[in-house]
């Protein structure tokens, strides 16, 4: 048997992680393509908060860190913070195989750069492609896992997306 068949959802903890919903001036929201997934995953930036950093600290770190740049400003957070589960056959493989899901912080910033600024050939890549996206369209694109947080980002952060 594998080790993921023992592992249980409550055996293990949530990652503490921020995500940001990067608008452009257009109102269109940042999504890459993961590298490491073996279906079409895209995604919000995303990442760990490390030691004593502050969800805002994290959030421009995760930018820096992801696509090449942290030129936003910050507009809001969301109030709560989301937690996801990954599915059984994630255990023990994603995430490190240290978690069991993430326990998000999620913000909302305005890209202040150029898409010239955008450089997903990091130093750790996880995305192979990026484009700007509807705020809609957002959850046809995200893995099944993920849908139901990002329905309550989109929910929280509508209203920026059309200012």
């Amino acid at each position: 048997m594998s080790r993921q068949t023992h592992l249980r959802h409550e055996d293990l903890p949530y990652r503490p992680c921020v995500g940001v919903m990067l608008l452009n001036r257009n109102g269109l929201v940042f999504v890459g393509k993961r590298i490491d997934q073996t279906v079409e995953g895209w995604q919000m930036p995303q990442g760990g908060i490390d030691g004593n950093e502050t969800p805002r600290e994290a959030a421009l770190r995760e930018l820096q860190e992801e696509i090449g740049t942290n030129k936003a400003e910050y507009l809001r957070e969301m109030d709560e913070w989301l937690a996801y589960d990954l599915p059984q056959h994630l255990l023990g493989i994603a995430l490190h195989g240290k978690y069991r899901g993430q326990r998000q912080k999620w913000i909302a910033m305005r890209f202040t750069g150029q898409d010239s600024d955008i450089n997903i050939a990091t130093e750790h890549p996880e995305f192979g492609h990026w484009k700007w996206l509807a705020i809609e369209a957002l959850p046809r694109l995200i893995v099944p896992f993920k849908r139901d947080t990002y329905t309550k980002v989109i929910g929280e952060f509508r209203d920026l997306a059309f200012t």
